[in-house]
């Protein structure tokens, strides 16, 4: 508001002068060289008391407001009480901790353990991203570093705390490898500042600063930045495993009005590989579909319309021709027919109506969280993606490009097969192997899964053709009905004896 008065007023004052017959180009001039001067030294973090001043946040929540991540929370606790009894940590000549690196894929949290760090400790909170440090302009970034300390030592101060937490999201863009940027030195000259005012760090001052990065990109850090005395500890922020989903859920819909048919935990389970951030996007997402269909309560199917939105993306109008439509319809078909096969009451639902980028999907109930595989789920898994594209072959006698991400997924666990050495070639180095072999046993394990497939089809035959036409006339089929149509063909219709 202040600069809108400042130039209002500057202007009225040159048309003044110029009515006067003032000559007000020298004027003109000097503004132009203050408007150079201002934008050098305060767009370019040059001054020295403004830049980091709003990144001071307020912070209102603990741990126990963060759902799942139990490990996470214990390790980042344990390293917290260094801070919090600093007496103790220097009656037994314990180093004081100076960093936490919070460390996972994005939207498990890292954010917000730092905050519930800060509440923890009862420290300012300072947050801050690596890209505010990197400019084109030499020796900026090391300033900002500087200044980042600076600001938070003064904002502590006047805020009557003991203790600060600077938290720099991102840190992998500030802490790169130094040379890796070549012919680019201010990365390197900004992480030496960074190195420096850690290193600077004490345990007797009369502000105790605390550094937490975070990053999913752990490789990328340069080792200086990870050697005791910096970053004294590295905390991993996984995936939500099934209870932690739950955990999460119960948070997020603590404030939503949830009828009777509603099971978090079927939710939880329905959305394996989901971080935190797609979990409060799940019910996020849930609510405004229960906004449009004018409920006052958010049921079960809200959920798991959300989950579909959150996975693949939101519905467009954009529909295919009756022939393709059919397409679609066999391809899903031949998804859940054989995930249905393989693993019973695997299928939640098959839909063809267009999605994001996805014609039509099969969605799966996935099994408990497994984080090992052997040979034969590998194969299972295979067999599910070719299904769609073997199914297409056996009705229509032809295949489509719908199948290329299909094929491109049976070929990612053919690999992960061949360099688990659970292939005929049996444990292999990837990189010296000649890539003719290396094609060829891979292309025999594809090969012999789409046998397998191809005999499973041709065997329910009479099912593929009446789910597919189901399908294509309903356009959503739940599991449940598909298995009430598989349950009827086994009573004789498929000629195949179970």
């Amino acid at each position: 508001m202040i600069k809108e008065v400042c130039l209002g007023a500057s202007l009225a004052v040159l048309i003044f002068l110029v009515l006067l017959g003032y000559n007000v180009i020298p004027l003109l001039l000097m503004a132009g060289l203050g408007f150079l001067l201002y934008t050098v030294i305060d767009k370019r973090g040059l001054s020295s008391g403004t830049h980091f001043s709003e990144c001071v946040q307020q912070v209102n929540f603990s741990f126990d407001d963060i759902g799942g991540q139990a490990p996470a929370k214990q390790e980042l606790k344990e390293a917290l009480d260094f801070v919090l009894h600093t007496n103790k940590v220097r009656e037994l000549g314990i180093r004081p901790l100076k960093g936490i690196l919070l460390t996972g894929p994005p939207g498990t949290g890292k954010t917000l353990l730092a905050k519930a760090a800060a509440a923890y400790t009862h420290s300012l909170f300072l947050a801050t991203s690596g890209s505010e440090f990197i400019e084109v302009y030499a020796g900026v970034g090391a300033q900002r570093v500087r200044q980042l300390f600076r600001t938070a030592k003064e904002r502590a101060r006047r805020d009557k705390k003991d203790g600060a937490i600077i938290f720099i999201d991102e840190i992998d863009v500030l802490g790169s490898r130094r040379g890796s940027q070549t012919g680019h030195l201010e990365y390197d000259q900004t992480l030496n500042q960074l190195l420096v005012e850690m290193d600077g760090l004490k345990q007797d001052d009369q502000v105790r600063i605390l550094v937490i990065g975070a990053t999913n990109r752990e490789d990328m850090l340069d080792p200086a930045l990870l050697r005791p005395g910096r970053f004294d500890r590295i905390v991993r922020v996984d995936l939500p495993d099934k209870e932690a989903r739950y955990h999460i859920l119960q948070i997020y819909c603590r404030n939503k009005p949830l009828a009777d048919d509603v099971s978090l935990e079927k939710i939880a389970q329905e959305s394996f590989g989901f971080s935190g951030a797609h979990l409060e996007s799940v019910a996020n997402e849930a609510a405004i579909l229960a906004l449009r269909d004018n409920s006052p309560l958010i049921h079960h199917r809200h959920f798991k319309e959300a989950v579909d939105k959150v996975m693949m993306g939101e519905k467009i109008d954009r529909k295919p021709n009756e022939d393709e439509r059919y397409r679609i319809a066999v391809h899903e078909t031949g998804h859940a027919l054989i995930s249905e096969l393989l693993r019973p009451r695997s299928v939640s639902h098959l839909t063809v109506t267009t999605r994001g980028r996805a014609l039509g999907y099969m969605r799966q109930v996935p099994e408990d969280d497994i984080y090992l595989y052997t040979l034969e789920s590998l194969e299972k898994q295979i067999q599910i993606y070719l299904a769609g594209a073997v199914a297409e072959k056996i009705l229509l006698g032809s295949q489509s490009t719908g199948a290329s991400n299909d094929f491109q997924q049976a070929v990612q666990v053919a690999r992960q097969i061949i360099n688990s050495g659970l292939s005929p070639l049996g444990v292999i180095c990837e990189e010296i192997i000649p890539n003719e072999r290396y094609h060829q046993v891979l292309q025999e394990i594809i090969k012999r899964q789409e046998n397998i497939v191809d005999e499973l089809l041709r065997a329910h035959i009479h099912s593929l053709k009446e789910i597919a036409r189901v399908l294509m006339e309903h356009e959503y089929l739940s599991g449940d009905a598909l298995r009430e149509i598989l349950e009827a063909n086994r009573q004789g219709k498929d000629g195949v004896v179970h």
